[in-house]
């Protein structure tokens, strides 16, 4: 077991990543905790998604900003090197190629979005309306 010298928790995984102090309440909270460099990151992803995907509620779950209606539809979090975005293994599939075109890496469930060069905006609204439209479930 390992214990968060910062918050005390305990994790079975030595440096286990996570969430150290209390969770944001909120998507404006969670961003604003971030690092000021990626801040506008967060925030262009979030624009794109809050239009993508009307009528979802904006909330945190799972400590990360979350579009929910009926189900998780989408979540997107700040990480040390990208920003993770996590629409399902189903639209990672189905989006494989585009995402490689991007550089963007990912693995079943998640996309790495690189903190370098310029955000694919354009396919974060055409994965969000993919998810939208098949109801597809982060």
């Amino acid at each position: 077991m390992w214990k968060c010298p910062k918050c005390g928790r305990t994790f079975k995984n030595t440096s286990q990543g996570h969430y150290c102090g209390k969770a944001p309440e909120t998507v404006d909270e969670y961003i604003l905790a971030q690092d000021e460099e990626i801040r506008d990151r967060l925030q262009s992803i979030r624009s794109v998604l809050t239009r993508e995907l009307p009528g979802a509620i904006e909330k945190i779950s799972w400590s990360m900003p979350t579009y929910w209606k009926g189900h998780n539809i989408i979540h997107f979090a700040a990480s040390k090197k990208h920003i993770g975005l996590y629409p399902g293994p189903e639209a990672v599939e189905a989006f494989s190629e585009k995402l490689e075109q991007a550089g963007c890496a990912y693995s079943k469930g998640s996309i790495r979005i690189p903190y370098t060069g310029e955000l694919p905006l354009s396919l974060v609204a055409e994965i969000a309306a993919w998810c939208r439209d098949t109801e597809n479930h982060a």
